[in-house]
Formats: C-alpha cells, structure tokens, sequence
C-alpha cells in the first residue's frame, strides 16, 4: 500500500492528513495558522501536523511516499512559492523548499481551489471525467479547472480565478478591486447581503424568523429554510441569487464545455434545491444548448477532504 500526505494550509487552519492509493484519509491532525508571521514558523508546523497525522495512522514517516500542499493564492509550480497569498500575508514564500528540507519528502503545491478540484475529480463527483470545473461557494468563489485529467493553472499559475468574472457591469465591489464579480453575488456573503437587504424590505418576511429577529444572525441557509416554508421574499432572494450562478456557470460552459461541473462549498449542500434552478437558467442559454451531449452539473461529495485527498495526489495532477 502506498501512502502520502495532503495538507490544506488555510488562512485560519492547517491540516494535514494520511490518504492511502484508494484516496481514504486515514489520519488527521490540526492546528491554528495564526497568520500573519514568518512562513519559516508556518512551515515548522506543517511538519509537524505532517508528523502527528503519520503517527495516529499508525506509520513512519518512511511509509509515506511524498507530500502535498494546497494553499491560497498564486502558486509557482517550479520554485515551489507562494507568489502572493493575502489571507497568509505571503510574497515569495518558499514554502516547498523548507517543507521539503524539513521532512526530506518529495513536496509538491497549488492552489487550494485546483486541490480540491482535482480531489472531487479522483475521490468524489468526477469520478470516470477528464475535463471538469469546479466551482466553491463560500465567503468567496473559488475555482479550478481540470483539463485531460490534470490541473490546469493558467500559463502563469494565476489562471481559474473563476470568481473574479464580473456578472454583473458597475455592480456591487468585490474585495478583488473590480466591480459586480460573481463571488460578489454567488458567494455565501453574497447570498447573505442579498437576503439581508430583502427582509429590510419585507418585515413581514418569514426570513425573520429563521434568524430570530436579528439580522445579524442570518446565514446561508436563511433563504433556504423561509422558501421552504412558502415564503415569496425569500424565492425572490434565491431567484435573484441562483440567476448570477447560473450566469457564471453559462460563461463557463460557452468558454470551455467541460464534461462536468462541480458545485462545492456550504450551500451546495442544498443539493438540487440550489442546481436544478442554475442548470435550468444556464443550460438554457448556452451556445451548445441544442447538442446531445452536454456539460453536466452537480454537487460536490467530498466537502472539506476534497482539498486533502487532491493535495496528497498531486504528484499525479501536475
């Protein structure tokens, strides 16, 4: 049995895990990122979750094969840097280099989206495809783009950035810089702001009630739950809201024609609830709407391993 070790290096949390060549994580181990400081301290506890996650397996660290890293930001694939990573405060970082010096495995990186991208691909909803999108809705959007079974980048690791595509011209700003972007409307903070806005507007709204009073207090499933119970306002939130995906998701489909997308992240566990309405609008007006065969669109299976099982089978994505 061959085994490696992926690890999801966020802006808040590491974590490391043992995946086996049937792509089950067998171990994890945990720890707070405490960002920002110097990636030499981030790095010494890399190793050291990547230790942790090999002992509860029950392993040596000569048992695991190599090591992979998902990280936020623009990843260089040939220095093993983080180009630029915000959230981590990085410029240059040369996070595989002292991964690699400290634990004497082969190391490899990307970024955290294309992981997950590639661990839906080999473990969870992509299964059997080869070329395929994947799209994360959380405080953000997220993307990464697999083509022939592999990560696709972009010709200089910025590519995918599937977010960032505006939907919606001199709309609302986007912490990007630019305007009316989708993660700032398909986002769960997008989703929020919009129901949010709505139940200002209808006080009688049973929006209300799912978030007990407070406005504060809604999330992602508020919409949800009140459209469930017959609520208009909050069809209206989610009609608004399922119309900017569905616009992304449309984009996607004319730019590449994947086999197959992938919808991750909290509220794709609304299942059919959030994809029949988007796979409704945007396969609707696709310039390939009238082919036999098409892009297929569906839910993530992996949720946050996703991101661990891609990082632990890099050495085969890049």
């Amino acid at each position: 049995m061959t085994y490696r070790v992926g690890i999801d290096l966020g802006g808040t949390n590491i974590v490391a895990g043992v995946v086996d060549e049937e792509y089950r994580i067998l171990s994890k181990a945990a720890g707070k990122t405490r960002a920002p400081r110097p990636v030499a301290e981030v790095v010494a506890d890399m190793d050291g979750l990547y230790r942790q996650c090999v002992e509860k397996a029950g392993l040596t660290t000569d048992d695991i094969q190599s090591i992979g890293v998902g990280s936020p930001g623009v990843i260089n694939r040939e220095k093993g840097e983080v180009e630029h990573a915000a959230n981590l405060a990085f410029l240059d970082a040369p996070v595989v280099p002292l991964l690699r010096q400290r634990s004497g495995k082969t190391v490899y990186m990307d970024n955290d989206a294309n992981v997950a991208a590639y661990g839906e691909l080999v473990a969870g909803a992509g299964r059997g495809y080869r070329d395929m999108v994947a799209i994360t809705l959380g405080t953000g959007v997220g993307g990464g783009i697999i083509v022939g079974g592999k990560i696709w980048p972009g010709s200089y690791y910025g590519g995918a950035e599937l977010g960032h595509m505006v939907v919606e011209k001199d709309g609302v700003p986007c912490t990007c810089g630019r305007n009316g972007c989708l993660e700032a409307y398909g986002s769960a903070t997008g989703l929020i702001r919009m129901t949010r806005e709505k139940m200002r507007q209808c006080p009688d709204s049973a929006m209300w009630a799912q978030c007990g009073g407070d406005v504060e207090a809604v999330d992602g499933r508020t919409a949800f739950r009140a459209a469930d119970s017959g609520d208009e306002a909050a069809k209206q939130v989610l009609e608004r809201y399922t119309d900017y995906l569905a616009c992304g998701v449309a984009n996607i489909v004319n730019i590449l024609q994947p086999q197959l997308i992938v919808i991750g992240g909290g509220i794709s566990k609304e299942g059919e609830k959030l994809v029949a309405p988007i796979r409704q609008k945007a396969m609707g007006v696709v310039m390939s709407r009238y082919s036999k065969q098409n892009t297929a669109i569906t839910t993530a299976q992996l949720g946050n391993d996703a991101a661990i099982i891609g990082a632990a089978m890099l050495e085969s994505a890049q």
